[in-house]
Order: C-alpha cells, then sequence, then structure tokens
C-alpha cells in the first residue's frame, strides 16, 4: 500500500522532475532596530558621544550612509567578529558595545578579556555573517556565570545563535509550536521554548527578523557526559538576557523565492538508476512506517565523494559486504544501482520531515569498490576514497567533534550540509575547523568507519542537509539533492524504477573523462 499511495504520488507530483525549495525573504525593521541600539549606546554616555544618530532622508535606506551609527558600530565589533557588517540583518550577540567602547575610551587595560563584555561566554568559537545573515556560537566553561546553579555536565556548553533574512518555507508538521519562558517574557514577548531534534531551542522574532537560539541536549537526566536539557535552559536564559545590537548593515529588499524546476542534464545516463524518494526498505522506518515523498532539491551542489561511481543505499538494514569483494559478488547489495532512500530509517533522532518523527537524518553513500584486478586496481586504495566539498562553503566544527559542517550563507541560500564518520583526530590535524573556507571540489578527507570510535561503523559517508526555518535549523531530506548532484557528475540523467525490478545491470561507466582527475592524484593523508 505503502508504494502504491508513492506511486501514485509520483504520478500526480511528476517526480521525475525535482522542485527547488520556495523561499521567503523577510523585511527588516531597521529603524526600530537604531532605536534599540541608541537605548543600548546610551547607557555608557562616554560612548554614546561617540555615535551619530542623524537620520539622512535622501538617501536610499539601504545606503551606509543613510545608518552612520551602524557604521561606526561595525567598525567596534569587527575587532572580535569579522565582517559583521556583511549582515543584512541586525546581528543579536551576548556582547556589549557600549560597555567595550566605553573601556576603549577610558584606556582600560587591554588584558581585561573579552569575556568580561560577554556575560563570561568565552570568546566566540564561530562567527559568519553573509547576505543570508548570521551564525556564531559560543561557549560557557563549567562553574562560569555568577548566579548560574551548579551543574553536572562537565564540558563547555555551546550556544548557537542564527539570524536569517530567508526563510525556508517547508511543509512542517510540528513547526511553530513551544512554550513560553515567563523570565524573559518582558524582553522577548513571543519567545517560544521547545525541544526538537536533539537541540532545546529559543525562536523569537525581533525587529521583523526571526532569531533561533539553540543548545544541542537530552531530554533526560544529568550526565557528566551528556548535557541534559533541563542543565541547557539557565545556560540558554543567561545568553538570551546578554543579546545587544552587535552590527548588520541595511541591504536592498529581497524578493521570496518560489519554487521552480531544478535544474538536471537532458541526456539519459545508460545505467544510473533510483527508486522514489520515500521508498525506503519495507518495515526500516520507526515503527515501520515508511519514508517521506520529497522531490525537493535543496541546493545545486557538487556530488560529495570524488568519483563516480558511487551509491546511495542503506548501511543498517542491507547485508553489509567488504567493500574489497569483487563487484560481482556485490550485486544487489549497497554496492550497486538502484539507489535507494534511508533518510526516515528507525533511529533514535528526533526528525519532524519523517511520517513516525523519527529517522535517519541523512542518506548513507557507499563508494564503488576497488576492482578485484583489471584496470586501475593497482591505483585504487579503498581506504583513501576523497570526500570533497559540495560548495563553496565555511567549516562549522570544533575539535575532536565527529561531524564536519559546511554552510552556504548566500543572498539566495542559507543552508547547510554535514558530513559523518570520518575520524576527528584527522580531521583536527587537517583544519577541518570552525570558520575554514573551502572551495567546491576540494578536498576535506577520506571516506571512513569512524563512529565514536574507529571501526565503529560500515565504510561509508553520512550526509545530509539542514535549512533555516522559524524553528531553526531543520533536517530535510537529501535524496532529490543528491540523486541530482550525481547526474551532474557522470552527466546524465537517472531513471526511476519501480520496487518491482530487483537489481540493476552492471555498472558500465565511472564519469566522463575529461572529469575524471589522473590517478596520480588519488589519495592523501589519511
Amino acid at each position: 500500500m505503502a508504494v502504491a499511495l508513492l506511486l501514485a504520488g509520483h504520478s500526480t507530483l511528476c517526480a521525475d522532475e525535482f522542485r527547488t525549495p520556495a523561499i521567503s525573504a523577510v523585511r527588516v525593521d531597521w529603524r526600530a532596530a537604531l532605536d534599540q541600539l541608541r537605548t543600548e549606546i546610551n547607557t555608557q554616555p562616554a560612548a554614546a558621544s561617540a555615535f551619530s544618530f542623524t537620520r539622512r532622508y535622501r538617501l536610499p535606506a539601504y545606503d551606509p550612509r543613510s545608518t552612520p551609527a551602524l557604521v561606526q558600530l561595525n567598525a567596534t565589533a569587527s575587532q572580535i567578529f569579522t565582517g559583521i557588517g556583511r549582515s543584512p540583518v541586525p546581528v543579536l550577540l551576548p556582547f556589549d558595545p557600549a560597555a567595550f567602547l566605553n573601556a576603549q575610551l577610558n584606556e582600560v587595560p587591554a588584558s581585561l578579556s573579552v569575556s568580561h563584555y560577554q556575560a563570561d561566554f568565552r570568546p566566540v568559537d564561530l562567527f559568519d555573517a553573509g547576505p543570508a545573515g548570521y551564525d556564531a556560537t559560543f561557549s560557557l566553561e563549567p562553574g562560569a556565570g555568577d548566579g548560574l546553579p551548579q551543574r553536572t555536565f562537565a564540558k563547555p556548553v555551546e550556544v548557537q545563535i542564527t539570524g536569517s533574512i530567508l526563510i525556508y518555507d517547508i511543509n512542517d508538521p510540528t513547526g511553530g509550536k513551544g512554550e513560553p519562558v515567563k523570565a524573559l517574557a518582558a524582553q522577548y514577548p513571543d519567545l517560544r521554548r521547545f525541544i526538537r531534534e536533539g537541540y532545546v531551542r529559543y525562536a523569537f522574532t525581533r525587529f521583523g527578523v526571526p532569531y533561533v537560539v539553540s543548545i544541542q541536549c537530552l531530554d533526560s537526566t544529568p550526565r557528566a557526559r551528556r548535557l541534559a536539557c533541563r542543565e541547557a535552559y539557565p545556560v540558554a536564559e543567561r545568553f538570551l538576557k546578554a543579546l545587544h545590537v552587535a552590527g548588520g548593515l541595511p541591504s536592498r529588499p529581497r524578493l521570496d523565492l518560489p519554487s521552480g524546476i531544478a535544474e538536471r542534464p537532458a541526456d539519459t545516463s545508460p545505467d544510473f538508476t533510483y527508486r522514489l524518494a520515500g521508498d525506503i526498505i519495507a518495515n526500516s522506518g520507526h515503527r515501520k512506517q515508511g519514508g517521506r515523498f520529497d522531490i525537493t532539491a535543496y541546493s545545486q551542489i557538487r556530488f560529495p565523494l570524488e568519483r563516480a561511481p558511487a551509491y546511495v543505499h542503506s548501511q543498517e538494514f542491507r547485508n553489509r559486504r567488504s567493500s574489497d569483494r569483487p563487484a560481482d559478488e556485490l550485486a544487489g547489495s549497497n554496492t550497486s544501482y538502484p539507489w535507494q532512500d534511508n533518510f526516515c530509517e528507525a533511529r533514535s533522532f528526533n526528525v519532524g520531515q519523517c511520517p513516525s518523527g523519527f529517522g535517519h537524518q541523512g542518506e548513507d553513500i557507499r563508494p564503488a569498490p576497488c576492482p578485484p584486478n583489471g584496470e586501475g586496481a593497482e591505483h585504487c586504495d579503498p581506504r583513501q576514497q576523497a570526500v570533497v566539498a559540495v560548495r563553496d562553503s565555511t567549516v562549522i566544527r570544533s575539535l575532536k567533534q565527529q561531524a564536519a559542517t559546511l554552510q552556504i550563507n548566500s543572498a539566495t541560500e542559507h543552508i547547510r550540509f554535514r558530513y559523518m564518520h570520518m575520524n576527528p583526530a584527522t580531521m583536527d590535524a587537517d583544519g577541518v575547523l570552525n570558520g575554514r573556507s573551502v572551495e567546491e571540489g576540494e578536498k576535506i578527507g577520506v571516506v571512513s568507519n569512524y563512529l565514536d570510535h574507529p571501526n565503529g561503523t560500515s565504510r561509508h559517508l553520512h550526509f545530509d542537509v539542514q535549512v533555516f526555518t522559524r524553528d531553526g535549523w531543520l533536517w530535510v531530506n537529501p535524496y532529490a539533492t543528491l540523486v541530482s548532484a550525481y547526474e551532474r557528475l557522470i552527466r546524465g540523467r537517472g531513471r526511476v524504477i519501480g520496487p518491482e525490478i530487483a537489481a540493476a545491470p552492471e555498472v558500465a561507466h565511472a564519469m566522463p573523462e575529461d572529469i575524471a582527475r589522473p590517478d596520480s592524484q588519488e589519495g592523501g593523508e589519511n
């Protein structure tokens, strides 16, 4: 029945064509932001004298000369938050610019820690501003912060904040929920607190802009290695109470971006086949529920593995085969066509886009096994299959973290791509860390099997996609995004097949010769 419904949806929605996402652009009330800035600056008279709030009506609102106070503010804050003036929305941070500037004017010793002006939060771990808005991550050390209750959690607590001019309009059955926080009601009248997809989140609107503050946590009892959400509440509330207007600059008004037909190759691939989005392995979903039919290609990306062929398949519910076994023994395994969606496979992760509310969060991708003999076998190392950046982007990753996330912040996109199962120590050594800029196609690692420890999973890449919504960053199904990226890599359009087709023919191609890199460029550091 589930397959029949998927096929019916395929017919009705033309699943042979993929759609681009619908994105709404908000209008920013910069006059309200300037009023708040004036109030905050006036708490320090010496600093206030250095700011000009003169209105210049003959200039367009997006001309920097029309808001001299913001230009002055960006000049001050950029000493700590590089590029803060690139944000088209007011940047709210737990940073007090008035106190910081007052200290500079009064020649307070530079040895005074930046944390003094940040409500005891450490110097920013990540700050990224661009045409879509800004993202920042701060940490609070155990025991830091006057008045906070003692915490069991033994590590610094990371707090993330995002303000965005772009909102992805996804079908979100659990969106918009939450409870008010009495202690913050006067400061944030529309504030919602809720636990979703592994984070406690605080969503609010200010100056017409959606902001979300979030902390990764477990809705459980406190543990030394697992932050309980109730331990995160006072940290998040301290963060919210300390938010000030720290920068940003008006830009030209944006237009909404309606959904359209995604660009794909016209020529048909001779062998690439894939099953419908949402057609997961029978009974592999949480409580045996099915997948999610989603034909949205959320971004036009480069495929995350350097070379074709590659395969999207379950690594949990299919028979795992060694990647160095002969290809003919792997027919119908997880290294053969057709591809099959595994976004909503049963896991303990909350995924609002899955029918059951739980899922895998992304897709498992396996590279082709090395040929046993034959052409190219002597140059193929199964432990050196390169993973590459899908777009020009900024890395979000702290030391020792297992996941590396790449973020795009552009005039038309605010989206994240997460890679998992590469060795954290190798990523640390290679500098795949917060704030690093990477170029599309740049090698960022190799396919591995790390999950809490080496050999913790099969050798594959987990890849997922998050988009910014009014509930913060949410996981969406990357299947159509990966299908279209793979089609561009092999320069051929895939063919949708139904569940009645067992296994595709033996793969005939790797990738067009003019795209493939020389064998001498394969491999690299492990």
